[in-house]
């Protein structure tokens, strides 16, 4: 199996997870995703300083500046496959 389409089922199987991730873990599964799937975060941050969600969403992601695909590929398959147990 590729590794995208590894990737591609462990997002199918990260929306069945038997219990719902902590907000720290969450935030990893949307950044490796995004990387993944789009690349490094734009430069412009949210502008809106009340929203804290997606301020901790955009934080993540940029964190991740730089990883190649299928790095956030394969990272967020083995999170996803950790979470399964």
């Amino acid at each position: 199996m590729s590794m995208k389409e590894a990737f591609e089922k462990a997002v199918a199987e990260s929306k069945l997870l038997p219990a719902r991730p902590d907000n720290d873990t969450l935030l990893r599964l949307y950044s490796y995703f995004k990387q993944a799937t789009e690349g490094n975060a734009p430069d412009n941050a949210p502008s809106n300083p009340f929203d804290i969600v997606a301020r901790a969403k955009y934080q993540a992601w940029e964190a991740l500046y730089g990883m190649d695909t299928e790095t956030a590929m394969k990272e967020y398959t083995e999170l996803v496959n950790k979470l399964k147990g």
